[in-house]
């Protein structure tokens, strides 16, 4: 329980010291704890059972929880499950005033101080601002672990980006073909092949006598590399034939 209700309970009670409630929580009455300042003497594990005979409902009214506990049997520590049961501030209040004692009354009349004193708009504020606080936590925490996976994110694209382009530049030269080597494919000698693509304006040769795509054609056939011989140090430009070009003059050329 909080300090500030503590001392609003404090002020009109004498019973804070019987039981403990557990500010902050939507079953605060712990029944052991309730049962021990009730003092009732039949046992706990049977004393529960026979209130819930009142028409307590579970995850209603109170939750069933099991602890392990320390016991002391003979010589030895032994850890034992014990079944316990935490309940809302209206169940006690009901298990209290059918005890019919005296300090059945005075704990109930406890609880109901405790109960005004958390329905007070001040105590309402607070817990308000005490949940916006737990999401506002659980928020920072999930942004710092989408920071992290998007930094980790980051660095493996880095490291596998050279990699890629890499693959992408393997493939994209295998897939092309020079004029020598797709004439060889398609089993034609090579000026050949070079001059009925010339005559059928697919390609001309420039003014360096370079052979370059006609535009209006090309439409997907070629594509013109920049090139680089580390050897030599030459560089310049060169047509290259793509697999719908050589699918397309392996039809043209058929029967030659």
């Amino acid at each position: 329980m909080t300090e500030e209700l503590s001392a609003i309970v404090e002020t009109s009670m004498d019973a804070v010291e019987l039981l403990k409630v557990h500010d902050g929580s939507d079953f605060p009455i712990d029944g052991r704890e309730l049962h021990d300042a009730l003092g009732i003497e039949t046992e706990y594990r049977h004393w529960f059972p026979r209130m819930c005979e009142y028409g307590f409902v579970e995850g209603h009214d109170f939750n069933t929880v099991k602890n392990d506990r320390v016991q002391i049997e003979g010589n030895r520590e032994v850890t034992r499950t014990i079944i316990d049961h935490e309940m809302t501030l209206s169940m006690a209040k009901e298990i209290c005033m059918v005890q019919r004692t005296e300090i059945g009354r005075k704990i109930r009349q406890y609880l109901i101080h405790i109960e005004e004193a958390w329905n007070t708009p001040e105590q309402i504020m607070s817990r308000a601002l005490k949940v916006a606080d737990e999401v506002q936590r659980k928020l920072k925490f999930k942004i710092s672990h989408l920071q992290a996976d998007n930094s980790r994110l980051t660095v493996e694209n880095q490291i596998m980006q050279p990699k890629a382009d890499y693959f992408d530049q393997l493939v994209e030269r295998n897939l092309l073909t020079s004029f020598r080597d797709t004439a060889k494919e398609l089993n034609i000698p090579e000026k050949t092949f070079i001059s009925m693509l010339i005559e059928k304006k697919y390609i001309f040769r420039d003014k360096k006598n370079k052979l370059m795509p006609c535009a209006r054609k090309n439409d997907g056939l070629f594509e013109v590399k920049e090139c680089f011989n580390e050897k030599t140090n030459w560089s310049g430009t060169q047509t290259m034939i793509t697999p719908k070009g050589k699918e397309t003059f392996r039809l043209l050329t058929e029967g030659m």
